[in-house]
């Protein structure tokens, strides 16, 4: 029983729950008042319709009360002359004169011709019906009792043994424990954490959000790829149909361990510039170049120092430089005592002369990557006479391959093993064989130009399947004696590289 442990566990579970339970709070009031709002839409619609119906009634109320008024007056008016006619014609009866009968008589057979009650209509022009305006709210009221809360996905659930942590990409896979046709899409979440086990709800980091995922599969990769800078990284996943997200499934954690350092800023020659991962040459550092005496760089490959006319006060970097003269050097800020490795180093384009590969930390002020039996590297030379070597113990090995735009550097320290890639198609440079009698650190230098390092990158798979064959092969095929007998050291050169010069052997 793992007390701590299981005492921290318990510690997260409760911040968990007591996060949670103030969640619930939180969210229960949020959808009321969504609730509430969405009630409120509809009144408001409902109240908009019942005013345009009614004055919709109220115009045809208008329109037929002010069609059957007309018909009222023209039938009233008629009503009336009629009438009158009719006394006109009794009155006429009792004339005695025949001229005047006849007259009288014409008369009236002028006004009815003329009289509107036998011209007028005898049908309404509008009726007293108003059903065309009345609404049937049956559907609609179906439809608001059968109202119900919206149909959510359930949580999916990840699968672990699907999930691939390689080459620096992280694909999770999961799935629906319920066939549901309605999903339309997932929403994946992550973070980084140092923090092995269930996600703690108080973390250094915040979750990162990929949306709108078609598939149950996804895979993480950054522009490049993604740099592992913490162990591990928690996964969290829904589904979403079109009006809902569902809730989060279970959340695991992946282990992103990879090798993590920087430049040591504090190791460096004060002639160079150096960032957390980058460093360039700088001349006006302290101390610079003359251009009398740069062709000694042919033949050592860095180029002598000397002061020039620009003096200017160095930074603090303790009691005394790291490394001066001619060792243009820098060293990672974090030792190697086990395990595999890699990182890669990027030049710039026009870096006349550049090392990077391993050392013990013990490595001298004066002393230059390559040229001590502590020290293990690839050198490049674009000054003056072009060269691409290894270098160790000061004997070179010249590479008869292009230089590659970046150097990827793998290191097996258990297996006593550093090899050098090609970044970009994973072809092997060079490889050493080394028994390490103490730990090591990455170490560069650099000289007119500048170098980018590349960390927190897991072992290529393509260079991990390369080292599981060729230790399965074993041996080497030569070597080069040690002025050091602590120190055991051996190169290999593969077959696709040339074998080792005669001028190298002991």
């Amino acid at each position: 029983f793992d007390s701590p442990n299981k005492n921290e566990e318990l510690q997260n579970f409760i911040e968990t729950l007591n996060h949670t339970l103030g969640r619930v709070q939180v969210n229960s009031t949020q959808v009321v008042s969504d609730l509430e709002e969405e009630f409120d839409t509809v009144y408001s619609i409902l109240d908009e319709m019942k005013e345009s119906m009614i004055n919709t009634i109220k115009q045809e109320t208008v329109r037929k009360s002010h069609e059957l008024q007309n018909q009222l007056t023209q039938s009233t008016n008629a009503l009336e002359s009629a009438e009158e006619l009719l006394e006109f014609a009794n009155n006429a009866l009792h004339i005695a004169d025949e001229g005047e009968f006849t007259k009288a008589a014409k008369q009236i057979k002028d006004r009815v011709t003329m009289a509107p009650a036998f011209r007028l209509t005898m049908k309404p022009k509008a009726t007293d019906n108003m059903t065309h305006l009345m609404v049937d709210f049956s559907q609609e009221r179906q439809l608001l009792q059968g109202l119900k809360f919206l149909p959510v996905p359930r949580a999916p659930e990840i699968v672990l043994g699907d999930c691939l942590v390689i080459d620096n990409e992280v694909t999770v896979t999961w799935r629906i424990p319920v066939e549901d046709s309605k999903i339309d899409h997932y929403i994946l979440e992550y973070r980084k954490t140092n923090h092995e086990g269930l996600p703690r709800v108080k973390d250094e980091q915040c979750w990162e959000v990929v949306d709108n995922i078609k598939t149950s599969e996804y895979t993480l990769q950054g522009a490049d790829r993604l740099r592992f800078d913490t162990k591990f990284m928690n996964f969290r996943v829904r589904a979403c149909n079109k009006a809902a997200a569902g809730d989060y499934s279970d959340p695991v954690t992946l282990e992103t361990r990879a090798f993590n350092f920087g430049f040591d800023s504090t190791s460096s020659h004060l002639n160079l510039k150096v960032e957390d991962r980058s460093v360039e040459w700088d001349p006006q550092g302290g101390k610079g170049v003359d251009s009398k005496h740069l062709s000694s760089l042919s033949q050592s490959g860095t180029p002598s120092p000397k002061r020039t006319s620009v003096t200017r006060s160095p930074a603090p970097r303790g009691a005394r430089d790291r490394f001066t003269g001619e060792s243009y050097t820098v060293l990672g800020d974090t030792s190697i005592e086990s395990g595999q490795h890699y990182w890669e180093v990027k030049p710039q384009k026009d870096c006349k002369s550049y090392s990077v590969g391993l050392a013990y930390r013990n490595l001298g002020k004066f002393d230059q990557l390559g040229k001590t039996n502590t020290t293990w590297c690839i050198h490049v030379n674009n000054w003056l006479q072009n060269s691409f070597a290894a270098k160790h113990n000061n004997k070179a090995k010249n590479l008869d391959v292009p230089v590659p735009d970046s150097i990827g550097i793998y290191c097996d320290f258990d297996r006593g093993q550093l090899s050098f890639y090609n970044a970009e198609n994973k072809q092997l440079l060079h490889t050493f064989k080394v028994r390490f009698t103490q730990p090591v650190v990455p170490a560069f230098m650099v000289w007119c130009g500048g170098l980018t390092l590349s960390t927190g990158l897991q072992i290529p798979s393509a260079v991990r399947s390369f080292q599981k064959t060729e230790n399965g092969l074993g041996g080497s095929n030569s070597s080069i004696s040690q002025q050091d007998p602590s120190v055991a050291c051996d190169i290999c050169f593969y077959d696709k590289l040339p074998s080792v010069d005669s001028s190298l052997m002991p």
